[in-house]
């Protein structure tokens, strides 16, 4: 029972010993081989490799993909014409030698993307520097991010390079900080309501204009219509005043007996009026009492 409680126990040893010999680097990694310490080894091709067991050899991986490091930093820049501005920016950027990165930056990606942060924007504080705010925002954003990108280059393959690979640098936001850009807001909206003010100003004149003329027109349209409905209406008047005559010259008790009934026509108009007459001695109802002569027949 000793001999296999042993035997199984060895068994187990020579297996974690065995296990702790074989690794695997991914496509993705990098992997640096180390020997009390010292780097021996870096392995860029993926697959199963072997090594001394701890504490002889160790290996820990890096990332060989395309980085990108994002700025955090909202501090202001200033301008050559003494303007403060924020500039948001992302850099891409990848591991090209395990080696002089582990020995000159750090262990792993996180300690290389602080370093590359502070160069970047030390970059960029000295190129906005020489521009003004609308190079940086339309013209020449381009060679900016250019020439930030050569001195980036520069200071990462010094005298100790650091074993990486800038790619690609760009800006995705430029703009004034918070004070100056609602300064900025509050002069533009002063603008807008002028314009907005003085186009209400000139829309009331033109207004007042044309209801004005409309007006004009109006009372011309309605002194034409009084002229010319008083015209008809005189001629009317005459025409009429001639068939009257006409007709009251042909029979004059007619005419007498007409211009009765029209006189009690306008004498009875109201229920309130009152009359006080006596009929018997007045001609005022000479009509009613039925004696007006009848008028002589037409010779043929």
């Amino acid at each position: 029972m000793n001999r296999l409680g042993f035997l199984f126990t060895s068994i187990l040893l020579l297996l974690a010993i065995a296990s702790s010999m074989l690794f695997v680097v991914d496509q993705r990694q990098f992997g640096v081989l180390y020997a009390l310490g010292q780097i021996k080894e870096v392995i860029t091709e993926p697959g199963l490799n072997f090594k001394l067991p701890p504490p002889f050899q160790n290996v820990t991986y890096i990332d060989k993909r395309l980085l990108t490091l994002d700025s955090t930093d909202q501090e202001p820049m200033l301008t050559a014409e003494k303007q403060r501005v924020v500039i948001d920016w992302y850099v891409r950027w990848r591991i090209t030698d395990p080696g002089e990165y582990i020995r000159n930056v750090g262990l792993d990606e996180t300690a290389g993307a602080n370093q590359l942060n502070r160069v970047v924007r030390n970059a960029f504080q000295e190129e906005i520097n020489k521009r003004t705010v609308k190079e940086l925002l339309s013209t020449r954003r381009e060679d900016l991010t250019a020439d930030v990108q050569s001195e980036a280059r520069e200071n990462v393959g010094g005298a100790k390079p650091w074993g990486i690979e800038i790619v690609d640098v760009r800006i995705t936001r430029a703009d004034y900080v918070d004070t100056i850009t609602e300064s900025v807001y509050r002069r533009m909206e002063a603008e807008r309501k002028r314009v907005a003010n003085e186009l209400r100003s000139t829309g009331a004149a033109e207004g007042e204009k044309i209801r004005a003329d409309a007006d004009r027109q109006r009372e011309v349209t309605i002194a034409n219509a009084y002229r010319d409905a008083q015209k008809i209406k005189g001629e009317g008047d005459a025409e009429a005043a001639r068939i009257y005559a006409e007709a009251f010259g042909r029979d004059p008790q007619f005419a007498q007996f007409y211009r009765s009934l029209e006189a009690y026509k306008m004498s009875f108009n109201k229920k309130g009026d009152m009359m006080v007459i006596d009929p018997q001695s007045t001609e005022f109802f000479k009509s009613l009492r039925g004696t007006v002569t009848p008028a002589p027949a037409a010779k043929k």
